[in-house]
């Protein structure tokens, strides 16, 4: 089993940035690949960034790609997501995900993930 906690959101006004963390623990040799996901007002949970252990790529919803990143310490069991140029409809609760299995080819889909953290609010000004 994997605990996942997510941290460093908060509110940033347009274009700013903001670093969000997912710090895992349990069995962390379980963490195969991870995700970002977030959720807006209103909206359906959308995947944001993947890190995929299984073919050593990333991945990113088009609409951040560029601005933001996703980023291992495998030393600490933690996961980054560093978010430049934030724009207003970047607001939401963002969610870390985490996969044991050996596949990661449907990294955009919730279904992918069988570990979520609670969440971390980001909150971006006009």
């Amino acid at each position: 089993q994997v605990h996942l906690v997510e941290s460093g959101g908060g509110l940033v006004q347009t274009g700013g940035s903001l670093r969000l963390s997912c710090a895992a623990s349990g069995r962390t040799s379980d963490v195969l690949n991870m995700g970002w996901f977030r959720q807006a007002p209103g909206k359906e949970r959308e995947f944001v960034a993947a890190d995929s252990w299984s073919d050593g790529n990333t991945y990113y919803l088009d609409s951040v790609e560029g601005r933001f990143t996703i980023f291992r310490d495998n030393a600490e069991n933690t996961v980054y997501l560093q978010m430049n140029s934030l724009k207003p409809e970047d607001t939401a609760v963002y969610y870390c995900a985490a996969s044991p299995d050996e596949s990661h080819l449907y990294y955009y889909r919730e279904t992918q993930y069988d570990y979520w953290g609670q969440g971390t609010q980001v909150t971006v000004s006009s």
